[in-house]
């Protein structure tokens, strides 16, 4: 009985909060029902964040599974719980930042209009303004060491689709390395994944699609470690 009354305690009390943070943008894209889902069902709705209208489309198995399944019951809620903080930090301190709070995870995307982590063309090196902002959102994630945090890289239509890919890559790693490498951050932590152009979001006939296309998404995801910890705060009497 009192393992049931602290579950319904810990759900009542996430829900109040979060209720609470609405004002926060991220915090209003959470989908509830979404975080209550069962463990094991594929975060689909990170994919479609991440790629788009694409997210149904073939190829896409081995970033699900990167992704991993989404925590239902009290632990979800608990888990929820600390990527909604986190989700919230990162929107008032990161500039350029479009946050989302997705399923179990929080995808932060960072395009070429204004986003705060851009490239200029051809080029995969962090420019002085990215820094800025890298720096700064690597101390929010400094702040939550218990994440798993997956780069994924896109370009626009211009240019080969071979060349494309192989940019995308290397701003992905770029943004990974000066992370792990120039902040510290443990590599252990990251993983990277790119799409070239076949992943876009917006129209690449119009410059401004294109903008939006170019693109570098940083999805931060519990780690094995939060979930069991999270699990074992949700049965304690």
């Amino acid at each position: 009985m009192k393992t049931i009354t602290k579950k319904l305690f810990i759900a009542t009390f996430s829900l109040i909060l979060l209720s609470g943070l609405s004002s926060c943008n991220a915090i209003k894209n959470a989908n509830n029902k979404q975080k209550g889902a069962v463990i094991g069902a594929t975060s689909g709705a990170i994919l479609g964040a991440i790629i788009g209208n694409n997210a149904g489309k073939g190829g896409n198995g081995k970033l699900g599974a990167v992704i991993g399944g989404v925590v239902g019951g009290a632990a979800g809620v608990i888990i929820g719980h600390d990527m909604d903080k986190q989700a919230q930090k990162i929107e008032k301190e990161v500039p350029g930042a479009k946050v989302e709070r997705v399923d179990d995870g929080i995808v932060v995307t960072f395009d070429d209009n204004g986003g705060g982590v851009y490239f200029a063309t051809n080029k995969y090196n962090i420019n002085t303004d990215s820094r800025t902002t890298l720096n700064k959102l690597a101390g929010v994630l400094y702040e939550f060491p218990d994440t798993r945090i997956l780069v994924v890289g896109h370009t626009d239509s211009v240019g080969s689709e071979s060349y494309n890919m192989r940019l995308s890559k290397r701003r992905a790693k770029s943004v990974s390395g000066y992370l792990t490498r120039e902040k510290g951050l443990s590599s252990s932590r990251f993983t990277t994944r790119w799409f070239g152009e076949t992943k876009p979001t917006h129209d690449n006939s119009t410059a401004a699609g294109r903008a939006k296309n170019r693109r570098v998404n940083i999805v931060i995801l519990p780690s094995q470690k939060m979930i069991e910890k999270a699990k074992k705060e949700s049965i304690k009497d």
